[in-house]
Order: C-alpha cells, then sequence, then structure tokens
C-alpha cells in the first residue's frame, strides 16, 4: 500500500511563491527502490485531465513541463519520506490542484510525464491572483 500526502497549498498574488510538500508512505511487497515521484497538476472541474508538471527519480534526477522549467523546482527528501515541489515566478495559470503520484518503476525522463501512475494523493489547490 502506497499513501501520499500533499500540502502546502494556497492562495498567491503574480509573482509569489509556494512550496508543496508530499509526504510518501510506502508499505508493499513490491520493490520501490527505483521509484518515480511526480507532481501533476489539474484544471478545478476538470479533474480528469491531469498535466504532467516534474518528476523525480530514486537518483534525484529531476525532469519538468516546459511550462515550469526555470520556475519551478521538484526535490525529495528520503530521510523524511517527503518530496517538494518549490513554485517560484507564479502565474495566473499554474492556477489548479496540484496531485503528487508515485509509481515503482522508473521516471523515463519526459515520457513519465505522460504516463499513468498507479498511487495518487488527493490534491492541495493551488490560486494564482492578479
Amino acid at each position: 500500500q502506497v499513501q501520499l500526502v500533499e500540502s502546502g497549498g494556497g492562495s498567491v498574488q503574480v509573482g509569489g511563491s509556494l512550496t508543496l510538500s508530499c509526504v510518501v508512505s510506502i508499505v508493499s511487497t513490491d520493490n520501490h527502490a527505483y521509484n518515480c515521484i511526480g507532481w501533476f497538476r489539474a484544471v478545478p472541474g476538470k479533474e480528469q485531465e491531469r498535466e504532467g508538471v516534474a518528476l523525480i527519480d530514486s537518483k534525484n534526477s529531476p525532469t519538468y513541463a516546459d511550462s515550469v522549467k526555470g520556475r519551478f523546482t521538484i526535490s525529495r527528501d528520503n530521510a523524511k519520506s517527503t518530496v517538494y515541489l518549490q513554485m517560484d515566478s507564479l502565474k495566473p495559470e499554474d492556477t489548479a490542484v496540484y496531485y503528487c503520484a508515485e509509481d515503482p518503476y522508473p521516471c523515463y525522463g519526459g515520457a513519465g510525464l505522460r504516463r499513468t501512475f498507479n498511487y495518487w494523493g488527493q490534491g492541495t489547490r493551488v490560486t494564482v491572483s492578479s
């Protein structure tokens, strides 16, 4: 069983910053040693249309969507079982519900942003206003 709990969402003005956190709890007989953890987002009301934002693999190698490259930073603290998404220079189009997801397989770079992950959190809402 894998549980993911996001926090850190909120309202911020254009150009502001937020840091999202995702605590990952893994109790499984499957091998998650080479897992991939990612952040995805969906416009409120369109939760089925999730966009891959950033991924991080077991070696802390990140992958970013073009829309957030240079503004968002993903990191993971294995000792705390937590993955972070630092979001800077926020824009109105970043407004969304942000979801954390985990897959027991490697990220495989940009292709991972478009694949379906096995385990998902409940999401945390981010609103960017002008």
